[in-house]
């Protein structure tokens, strides 16, 4: 079902109602649930300083250059706290605004393309199994790249589809809104937004044998738009850091992910297939129904795009070493849109009893897949707090429940309604996972506790915090003042040259390191406060102490376990 020219199209209300879905999906847990370690805190510390210190070119954490990507991503977050927040309150939710609005313009987007393609019913489905997938569920709460990087490759590839149906009538504004989003995707992730775009529109000259649309582009001028918006910070960051930045971001970063797996994210090809079932659930089920549709309609332009768009760009990922869940996000769309456009197809699933049967293990894979989701919650509780807690149990349940109900309503053609039960069973999953279930797991949120003991026993208002094996960036985030991430010797050292105001947090496992240097300094540490939990960067179960100079001259023995 391709929808015919002047068919109906969506309308104000219909944006709005989806934008009201995708908030209700994306909202909760954004105030309760702490700077997650560590790209986020990274990013938000990064921002923080850039507050402080007014510097808008360079990145920083703490005295270290940033030089992994652009800036753009910081200006956005650095705007939103500006607005909403002051960089001293270091409120996280304020740094993850830029993410919350992108994930919404990415679900609005979608069901734009969906309509272009195949009518305004796809295009609603399409933005809402985009806005229930687990893996934008997860990057529209945090302060990162992605869901804004998402946003901006979906407005280039967008702008690109009105150019390539002719239908459409693609004008220069068209054109315009196409090279400032590649402008801004290079100012958030440098070639990234090429890569999609370049790679679907090389994929779709050579299928078609056709080039007369990109003249609707206007490349001659257009590429000069995207260096307008790009260039001047590419220049300024040039001349800053004497070519560092390239050499780090471009030469290391980035090629260095091509040819080996770095950060220890080294994986085979065939991981983002297999990921696809967790990431994109619960729109999997239905993607995974639209292949032997959208095999069998390749011939038709609008699949040759979303085809285009997708394979070149996912071969590409599986290739490269190093492999990240979120690299192929911004492919979801493409899919989300054969996936919708198959499910109200006549013909969008044809299948003897070998394809039924196989459709049927899927439906219980998917089904696995959400119950797993669904049972995380309750699984955490009992990990970490070693308890069985009803309310997570029972969201559990009844979200298994609308699970098994809309698996029901699909066999029996009522994809409406089970495209409603699922979203219900969504918003229930991931509003019990981040509103309720992590934001309540004390035990792994050591370093806002971390913080907050800090922050009661300081004993001079700008006192330096040196944190030994706890070195992840949510504490230097969260803490007030100045923190140090060094190893215990440097701690002793630190606290025996200002006795008065250092205090340092030591683990267990190198309290003998720390004492025996204290003692070589002439100093006694005094123990004034002790937190015991599990980093779930690690997985390390650690017992630290806080400690500052004591006043008195004999040894003070530790707090007792």
């Amino acid at each position: 079902m391709i929808m015919a020219e002047g068919g109906r199209r969506l309308g104000w209300r219909a944006y709005l109602l989806l934008a009201l879905s995708a908030l209700a999906l994306f909202l909760p847990g954004r105030m309760r649930l702490p700077p997650v370690d560590r790209d986020e805190a990274r990013y938000a510390q990064a921002t923080r300083q850039m507050l402080e210190t007014k510097d808008f070119v360079q990145v920083r954490f703490q005295d270290q250059p940033r030089n992994l990507q652009p800036v753009g991503v910081y200006w956005l977050e650095a705007a939103s706290v500006s607005l909403f927040s002051k960089p001293e309150a270091r409120q996280i939710w304020a740094y993850r605004v830029p993410s919350l609005i992108a994930a919404i313009a990415a679900v609005l987007l979608t069901a734009w393309i969906g309509d272009m393609l195949f009518g305004a019913e796809a295009g609603i489905g399409a933005a809402l199994l985009l806005a229930m997938s687990a893996l934008l569920s997860f990057e529209s709460r945090m302060a990162k790249i992605d869901a804004c990087l998402l946003a901006t490759i979906l407005t280039a590839q967008a702008t690109l589809l009105r150019a390539y149906l002719d239908r459409l009538k693609a004008g220069r504004l068209n054109a315009v809104v196409f090279w400032t989003a590649i402008g801004v995707g290079l100012l958030l992730k440098g070639p990234i937004i090429l890569i999609v775009s370049g790679s679907t529109t090389l994929v779709l000259v050579a299928t078609d044998r056709k080039a007369a649309w990109l003249k609707r582009l206007h490349a001659g001028w257009g590429v000069l738009v995207a260096l307008a918006v790009a260039m001047p910070w590419f220049v300024a960051i040039g001349i800053k850091t004497h070519g560092a930045f390239f050499d780090k971001a471009v030469r290391q970063n980035l090629l260095g992910k091509i040819g080996r797996g770095e950060q220890h994210h080294g994986l085979p090809p065939g991981y983002y297939l297999l990921a696809f079932n967790l990431t994109f659930w619960p729109g999997a089920l239905a993607a995974v129904f639209a292949a032997p549709w959208a095999w069998r309609h390749r011939a038709l332009r609008e699949v040759r795009f979303l085809a285009a768009w997708v394979a070149p760009t996912w071969l590409m990922y599986e290739i490269i070493g190093t492999k990240l869940p979120h690299y192929v996000l911004p492919l979801y769309p493409a899919l989300a849109c054969l996936g919708a456009a198959a499910a109200l197809a006549k013909d969008g699933w044809r299948g003897g009893t070998l394809g039924r049967g196989l459709a049927a293990l899927y439906g219980v894979l998917w089904l696995g897949v959400g119950t797993l989701l669904a049972s995380l919650g309750a699984y955490l509780f009992w990990r970490y707090m070693h308890r069985l807690d009803p309310i997570a149990v029972g969201m559990a349940a009844v979200s298994v429940g609308l699970l098994v109900a809309a698996l029901v309503l699909a066999a029996r053609g009522a994809r409406g309604r089970a495209l409603a039960a699922t979203g219900v069973a969504a918003l229930i999953v991931y509003a019990g996972l981040y509103d309720y279930a992590l934001p309540s797991l004390t035990p792994i949120w050591l370093g806002p506790r971390i913080a907050a003991l800090a922050a009661r026993n300081q004993p001079c208002p700008n006192s330096v915090l040196a944190s030994t094996r706890f070195a992840e960036p949510s504490l230097v985030f969260l803490n007030s003042n100045e923190t140090r991430l060094i190893d215990p010797a440097s701690a002793a050292d630190l606290l025996a040259h200002d006795r008065a105001c250092a205090m340092a947090i030591v683990s267990a496992k190198q309290m003998g390191v720390f004492m025996g240097r204290a003692a070589q300094d002439g100093l006694v540490p005094e123990p004034i406060g002790r937190i015991d939990g599990t980093s779930y960067s690690t997985g390390e179960k650690l017992s630290l102490t806080l400690f500052r100079a004591a006043p008195a001259t004999g040894p003070v023995p530790l707090p007792g376990r």
